[in-house]
């Protein structure tokens, strides 16, 4: 509103100044930059758009978010300290400042964050830590001021005691000063610790800072104290019942094929987010409209889970070698691996896919946090199953197995690190190069002995069902294991034990390197 009235009485003049016979046209031109210097101040002191509104409605309530009990509890929990003041107060119990939700990419975090502004009655604002980042000195701390006084004459105008500011990817912004950012960042960081905790703050009306990072280990530590942050919310990859929650409220409303098993999908979507889990869900009901069914089996639901893992399949046409060599290959991952833990192979394709010419995935019987050196070294056998049963049928190997490598050499240098290997307990930090790759070696080579003798019995009936492999392309993990207990050998059942297996290797055959 100034603004305009001082243009119209700018104008006015200038039209004043003319009509007496004046030279205008030096005066006209001063106003001109004048008019363009205050637009440039004004867009580099804005404040980010979704600030300048009213605040922000989110119809998302804490029931639709699935897989994160605790996590919500916890957040729930902090949230009772704006809603039920007087009773805090009464306890003589100091509010929260802030909540950081840490926690790998696609687990909800934002979603927990629209779900606080529904459950609690405060005046609601967010801005990602990006559009506090500018090129000019001081915008990045203008906007923090701006965003809090904001929030805080919102909370007034709405005759309200508190408000919730989300600052999504706070990393950007928060970093570690002097190693992660320079003085621009520094600038805006100590705003923020100001606001958050400083001379200035306030009680009433209340702002409580919630913020959203998957690298909380770049943060700066007056960032994370009490006082500023005092709860972080770890916001983790669901379990195996989280994801049954994140399925059931995903695939309500759609419609499901009377043998769609979700029990069986959450099974095998180990490691998956909860935004992995929508993708599912999504990608089987694209399949069903590319194929023009009116309901989602659980065949699109398979193939729905190889493309979220691997990709969408690629158009390479391998050559009738190179199949039957992909199909060998992938034979001696799923034998390695039902050998181990019987029915734990579900499926086997030699569909290329993202960078894969094939792979075996496989459903852990639970997920599991610990491993002992047993589950470890059989892990290591999943891994060099397929290029021991290229070696057994062609006597040589091919460069599929590079990825099947890489796994296995980790695998073995976990052992090492963690003291299950010969050298004992050993201390990482001072650990020589030399002597873990020795190690590493040895038990590879070990394993890999193991391995070979595991498939020795096998190796004429490999060439026959990859036949069949190569013709079907993909097969379930029911048809393999039916192959696999006819040609199954009494000697081989005795000497492998049931052990659990860590969690699925999709045992894919890589490009070529």
């Amino acid at each position: 509103m100034i603004k305009e009235w001082v243009i119209g009485i700018g104008v006015a003049v200038l039209l004043f100044l003319a009509f007496l016979g004046a030279n205008v046209l030096p005066l006209f031109f001063l106003a001109a930059l004048a008019v363009g210097f205050w637009v440039m101040m004004e867009r580099r002191t804005a404040v980010p758009a979704v600030s300048r509104d009213a605040p922000v409605k989110h119809q998302v309530s804490f029931d639709q978010i699935g897989g994160q009990d605790h996590a919500k509890r916890e957040l729930m929990e902090a949230l009772d300290f704006l809603r039920y003041r007087d009773r805090i107060k009464s306890l003589g119990i100091r509010p929260l400042k802030g909540i950081l939700l840490t926690g790998p990419p696609g687990t909800g975090k934002t979603l927990m964050a629209k779900a606080a502004a529904t459950y609690t009655d405060s005046v609601f604002l967010s801005a990602a830590g990006s559009e506090f980042v500018e090129m000019y000195v001081g915008v990045g701390a203008q906007r923090v001021r701006d965003i809090f006084r904001r929030a805080r004459a919102m909370a007034k105008k709405e005759n309200k005691d508190s408000a919730i500011v989300f600052i999504d990817e706070i990393d950007v912004v928060g970093g570690r000063r002097g190693q992660f950012s320079h003085q621009e960042y520094d600038q805006t960081l100590n705003q923020l610790l100001t606001e958050m905790d400083g001379m200035s703050t306030t009680t009433t009306p209340l702002v409580l800072v919630i913020a959203a990072t998957n690298r909380p280990d770049i943060l700066d530590s007056a960032l994370l104290r009490p006082g500023r942050f005092d709860r972080q919310i770890r916001v983790d990859l669901p379990d195996k019942d989280g994801r049954l929650h994140i399925l059931k409220i995903q695939t309500e409303g759609k419609p499901l094929a009377a043998d769609v098993d979700m029990e069986h999908i959450a099974r095998e979507t180990y490691g998956f987010s909860g935004a992995q889990l929508e993708a599912l869900v999504n990608e089987a009901a694209i399949i069903a409209l590319r194929q023009d069914k009116k309901e989602i089996t659980q065949e699109m639901f398979r193939d729905a889970v190889d493309k979220v893992l691997m990709g969408e399949k690629t158009g390479r046409r391998p050559t009738e070698e190179e199949l039957q060599r992909v199909a060998v290959h992938e034979i001696g991952h799923a034998i390695v691996s039902e050998l181990m833990r019987p029915g734990t192979v579900s499926h086997i394709t030699i569909a290329p896919r993202g960078n894969a010419l094939g792979f075996v995935r496989q459903i852990p019987e639970s997920d599991r946090y610990l491993y002992t050196v047993e589950q470890l070294k059989q892990q290591i056998n999943v891994a060099l199953g397929g290029c021991l049963a290229e070696e057994l049928h062609y006597g040589n190997r091919s460069t599929g197995a590079q990825n099947d490598f890489v796994q296995a050499s980790s695998l073995a240098g976990t052992m090492v690190k963690c003291g299950l290997s010969r050298l004992g307990i050993v201390d990482e930090e001072h650990l020589q190069e030399s002597v873990l790759d020795t190690e590493v070696r040895y038990i590879l080579s070990e394993q890999e002995k193991e391995t070979r003798e595991l498939l020795r019995p096998y190796k004429d009936d490999i060439a026959n069902f990859a036949n069949f492999v190569v013709e079907q392309e993909s097969i379930d993990g029911a048809v393999f294991r039916d192959w696999l207990e006819k040609t199954v050998q009494p000697a081989v059942k005795e000497r492998v034990a049931a052990i659990p297996m860590l969690p699925p290797h999709t045992g894919e055959v890589g490009l070529n390197a």
